[in-house]
């Protein structure tokens, strides 16, 4: 059973609860468990005990009984007083928002790094709230145990060991991102341009990236599809080369635990020259869900470049009307570093890689240089790492106007202090 809190707030909210509930719905199934039974119920007030009313406790324990429902959902911030009272009530096993998300993403993560930071993750939650998992239910899949299962050791381990795991594991974290310190210098060696496709999650970020990219990373209709980031080479229409970087799609609520913990796996967005916030523009939550990505940028410390202004890829516009369509389009008129694209079909993709393109232009420098006809390894080094604008050549030597990146420009200065290019 799925539980949605509608609590009432003074502005409204940008959010409609039933877009909340089909959410929630969709987390719940994301990890392959069968909803038989979706609630909205309505909040008041916030009940210390339970969340929600006497009455919808005792209602939802009625259908709990019919059904006879295993696990129960709420989809909220329920308090490990909470928890406890509505399991005792209800007699099953009671999750809410956060241990749903991180079972999810104890599920998905494959990679060394994410898994680590998923156990962070979850053993900071579950710190505060060691109670008996329930033990009747059968386990058919990986997660972090919020669900239970027979055989499944009950979590009443105490704090204590806890916070030795909890301590080996940020140790662990730290070699994980000494180690990926090191390819980024690797990289800035050779310094490509990073740009980072972030966005709600199941927003269209993981097809638009195969499409760009030609790969075959995991695009599917379903919530939190990609966990770990994936990176590849792309080149631009200038000819320029730049790494583009598949994200863990953001969520409203996202867990605090999950915030800090996925820092590391974040921090290709924090490297990232241009930031596109991929958009399901075919979502009836677009704005908020809009706003909720943009808080959590601004939690990463990306607040700067946010007021900036990010290119917005409006994406799944295949899925709209022709009314909602037009609309879209007149909405990207209005800014030019918002592209109408379907990442599914293709539309709108090559406007939406030349304003990367221009994006990226905007940092780069014109300079002129000069070399003699003869060196070809120092002509040949401008024209890989930069943008020729004009050519001329005499009897003995050729004159370059190029637009480099700052960093390339070091670079160059760099090596004609050291005696050449090349």
């Amino acid at each position: 059973m799925v539980v949605h809190p509608a609590i009432k707030v003074a502005d409204g909210g940008l959010r409609d609860p039933q877009s909340r509930l089909d959410e929630a719905v969709g987390l719940t199934q994301a990890i392959d468990l069968d909803v038989v039974a979706a609630e909205l119920v309505p909040v008041s007030k916030r009940r210390p005990a339970t969340l929600i009313g006497k009455g919808a406790v005792e209602r939802l324990a009625i259908i709990v009984k019919d059904q006879d429902i295993q696990v129960a959902i709420v989809d909220g911030h329920l308090s490990p007083v909470q928890q406890r009272n509505l399991e005792k009530e209800w007699a099953c096993k009671v999750i809410d928002r956060t241990g749903l998300i991180l079972e999810i993403f104890g599920a998905r993560a494959r990679t060394r790094e994410g898994s680590l930071q998923v156990e962070l993750a979850a053993l900071s939650y579950q710190r505060s709230r060691l109670v008996r998992s329930w033990t009747h239910l059968e386990r058919q899949r990986g997660g972090f145990g919020f669900l239970g299962g027979p055989g499944e050791t009950q979590i009443e381990a105490d704090r204590r060991m806890i916070g030795d795991r909890i301590v080996k594991l940020k140790r662990e974290l730290e070699e994980v991102k000494r180690t990926r310190e090191l390819h980024r210098s690797a990289r800035r060696r050779v310094p490509y341009p990073i740009v980072a496709l972030v966005g709600y999650t199941n927003a269209g970020k993981s097809t638009l990236f195969n499409r760009l990219t030609r790969s075959e990373v995991l695009a599917k209709d379903m919530l939190f599809a990609t966990l770990d980031p994936t990176m590849r080479g792309l080149k631009l229409p200038s000819g320029r080369q730049i790494i583009l970087s598949d994200t863990v799609g953001f969520i409203s609520d996202l867990p605090h635990e999950l915030v800090a913990a996925f820092r590391a796996t974040l921090e290709e967005v924090l490297e990232a020259d241009v930031v596109v916030h991929v958009r399901d523009m075919a979502h009836p939550d677009t704005e908020a869900q809009a706003s909720d990505v943009e808080l959590v940028l601004k939690e990463l410390g990306l607040g700067d470049m946010v007021d900036r202004g990010l290119v917005e890829a409006l994406n799944k516009i295949d899925l709209l009307p022709e009314g909602g369509r037009e609309g879209v389009v007149n909405q990207a008129a209005r800014k030019p570093t918002a592209l109408p694209i379907s990442a599914l079909t293709g539309a709108g993709v090559d406007a939406f890689l030349a304003c990367i393109d221009e994006k990226l232009s905007e940092n780069r420098l014109i300079i002129d240089v000069s070399f003699d006809l003869g060196d070809g390894a120092a002509i040949a080094w401008m024209y890989r790492n930069g943008e020729v604008l004009e050519r001329s050549d005499d009897d003995t030597q050729t004159h370059l106007k190029v637009r480099l990146d700052p960093a390339n420009i070091q670079r160059y200065q760099q090596m004609l202090a050291n005696g050449g290019i090349g």
